[in-house]
């Protein structure tokens, strides 16, 4: 789940969600709230739009979207037939159902060279360019936020034909349970040593500190954020954009493994974490039984409607320069799509002022909302907080973003640290080897 930093390539267009003193919440035009699109609104009535996403109804997401379902129904007359499906539905059937009649017109789906530049290699998803300069899409997103969209002929990011549009942003943060901290006596931490000495604290009053996920995505960010601690910009192009070489048994993903078992060891992380879904990370964390959560913007709406019974804040990472985040995920069309326009019209309608507006009101990060709309003081901490990170060129993407089939073996290996069934150098050594061979697939 997932959304850049700026990179230091000539390869690339340079990352980073925040454009030069426009910050996130960029212009967006068209402020009448009128169709701006192809003008061929009122033709679409008595046809369907099949549409597939994978947010909560209560996330700054859903609630925008749904908004915008409303809007375009009532505008074009044509219905959508909506399918919530879970992210990990949609990643691992994609492949298979894109190419067959049972094919959404439009579906959210994950960014990054791994996820959407493999569909888009496969000849899975519609170039969807030509749309992009109709509609003035490329005006809307600053260019830092256009990378995750557009892959090249490999299905790497950040030039090449665009394949998709976000309209939010996102990263990963620590939540903390104030009311658990006060209670024994613990202070928010802010530095690393503030936060390891924290934990050690919550261990000796018999309370694991961390909520966790080792059978999703959960694990494998914070196996990256340790890994980022000790790394630069440079790691960052190596790992995510094949500039040089990755060595998997090198300093930085090294302290990753090595001090994400020690965490294990210590009592940190819960050894009945390894089989356990995002979802019921999340869920533990909202019944108050885990002082602190790592994970994604992507919950917080969900944290601010659901959390009543004790406060909560966020921060950064403590002591990295450089966390998990980028664009948010894309809306797609598939190649498969029976209404192309259909799908157009809805994802014009995702970028107007008032539904980046609502989604900002939210707990969501909008990409193009004009920055007087946002008037909920949880909303703009939570975007401050994202401006920090971008601000200072901190957004990394996500461990599991460089090759196909790396998410697997991330969850995978992090399994095996919660469970203590391998050491951390053999976990590394065999995520260097898919690692390497997935490079290998793409650039030869």
């Amino acid at each position: 789940m997932h959304t850049p930093p700026r990179l230091i390539s000539t390869r690339f267009a340079p990352i980073g969600l925040l454009a030069a003193g426009a910050l996130v919440l960029a212009a967006c035009g068209g402020d009448d709230g009128e169709q701006t699109g192809s003008g061929e609104a009122d033709s679409f009535a008595g046809e369907t739009l099949r549409l597939w996403h994978y947010e909560g109804d209560n996330s700054a997401m859903g609630i925008a979207w749904d908004e915008a379902i409303d809007i375009f129904e009532d505008e074009t007359g044509a219905t959508v037939e909506f399918e919530e499906k879970s992210f990990e539905q949609i990643r691992q059937t994609a492949n298979m159902v894109l190419n067959t009649d049972e094919a959404p017109d439009i579906m959210e789906y994950n960014k990054g060279n791994a996820s959407a530049g493999l569909l888009a290699s496969q000849g899975l998803l519609t170039d969807i360019s030509d749309a992009v300069e109709e509609y003035g899409w490329d005006e809307k997103l600053a260019p830092t936020v256009q990378t995750t969209a557009r892959y090249d002929d490999n299905g790497v990011m950040g030039s090449g034909s665009w394949y998709g549009i976000p309209n939010y942003g996102e990263f990963v943060m620590v939540y903390y349970n104030e009311d658990l901290f006060a209670e024994h006596g613990i202070e928010i931490p802010e530095t690393y040593d503030d936060l390891v000495a924290a934990m050690d604290e919550f261990v000796d009053a018999g309370v694991t500190p961390l909520a966790m996920s080792g059978a999703e995505y959960p694990a494998g960010q914070l196996f990256y954020e340790l890994a980022l601690t000790q790394a630069d910009r440079q790691f960052v192009n190596d790992y995510q954009l094949y500039e040089n070489p990755v060595d998997f048994s090198g300093p930085e993903l090294r302290y990753g493994a090595e001090t994400f078992s020690e965490w294990v060891e210590a009592g940190y992380i819960g050894d009945e974490t390894a089989g356990l879904a995002a979802e019921d990370m999340g869920t533990s964390f909202i019944a108050g039984d885990y002082p602190m959560l790592y994970s994604g913007s992507w919950w917080y709406g969900r944290f601010v409607d659901e959390i009543e019974s004790f406060d909560w804040s966020v921060s950064l990472f403590p002591g990295s320069d450089l966390h998990p985040g980028s664009s948010g995920n894309l809306w797609v069309v598939p190649t498969a799509a029976e209404n192309e326009e259909l799908a157009y019209e809805f994802i014009e309608i995702t970028m107007r002022p008032e539904i980046q507006a609502t989604l900002g009101n939210n707990g969501g990060v909008p990409v193009a909302a004009e920055p007087d709309d946002i008037d909920d003081d949880k909303s703009l901490e939570l975007i401050s907080l994202f401006e920090e990170a971008a601000e200072s060129d901190g957004l990394a993407y996500y461990p599991d973003w460089p090759v196909p089939g790396f998410y697997d073996d991330l969850v995978g290996a992090l399994q095996e640290l919660i469970n203590q069934n391998a050491t951390p150098e053999e976990v590394l050594e065999q995520l260097q080897v898919a690692y390497d061979a997935g490079v290998e697939d793409i650039t030869n």
